[in-house]
């Protein structure tokens, strides 16, 4: 796994903060210095961070459990969705539903509402209706579609979220911590890092800072993915070879009877 360095984060402009008239006190220890009215991030910590989470994602994937990214701001939904469909975890860039998380089972009733829309249109139901229904199904499936983004393999909450920018996304982050739900996130010189569990200092305003950080958060999880994978295929060789001594063992007790 490549690691992200100062250098990487700086050419990328993950160092620029808010306006200081902006900030939030609770960042201090990661702003480095002010800038022309602006605060700048200590990348020093980003680095730090970054490979905490790295690490920690990492590890959750590799226990083969889920994690939430959440990106609804235009600068960040479009990298988060192409980054984070290469590791198949859930994510959601268009709106952030409120109850998502505390109210998951409305959320799994729309699920099975859009599988069984889809159902419909892979055996032919689809088909035979008038319309009228069809344009009113394609109506619900859109909306479903935007509001559950891909989601719709969630099948139990989430083991972790990832988010970007906490300001925006407060009401993820409320209901996360509500449920005990570890909270992962890049954080701004405007928002408060004591609200989520591991905090990125980085600036989440750009879309080549978010890219960066959340291609390497990842390739994190692409590696524990990777890693479930190798002990899984060696534990079924060798059950396998199990099985078959055993079967060995039972046709020479046989041949001896």
């Amino acid at each position: 796994m490549a690691k992200v360095g100062y250098k990487d984060l700086l050419a990328n402009g993950c160092h620029f903060g808010h306006l200081t008239r902006k900030w939030n006190p609770n960042m201090a220890p990661y702003i480095f210095m002010e800038k022309n009215g602006i605060h700048i991030i200590d990348l020093n910590k980003t680095v730090v961070k970054l490979d905490e989470v790295t690490a920690a994602l990492k590890q959750i994937a590799k226990s083969g459990k889920k994690i939430l990214f959440v990106a609804t701001k235009k600068q960040a939904k479009d990298v988060v969705a192409e980054a984070v469909a290469e590791t198949e975890m859930p994510y959601v860039t268009e709106r952030w539903s409120g109850g998502m998380l505390t109210n998951f089972a409305t959320v799994r009733k729309a699920i099975r509402k859009l599988g069984s829309i889809e159902k419909m249109k892979k055996d032919g139901t689809f088909e035979n209706i008038s319309k009228r229904e069809r344009l009113f199904i394609d109506r619900q499936r859109i909306k479903l579609e935007r509001n559950l983004g891909s989601i719709s393999d969630l099948s139990r909450l989430p083991a972790a979220l990832f988010i970007v920018d906490i300001h925006k996304e407060h009401i993820a982050v409320a209901e996360a911590k509500k449920l005990n739900i570890p909270c992962f996130a890049i954080v701004d010189t405007n928002s408060n890092p004591n609200l989520v569990d591991f905090a990125i200092p980085a600036n989440d305003d750009s879309s080549d800072s978010v890219k960066l950080i959340v291609e390497a958060v990842c390739e994190g999880i692409k590696e524990g993915l990777g890693e479930r994978k190798v002990s899984k295929d060696a534990a079924a060789k060798d059950a396998a070879a199990k099985t078959a001594a055993k079967g060995k063992e039972s046709d020479k007790e046989e041949a001896k009877a």
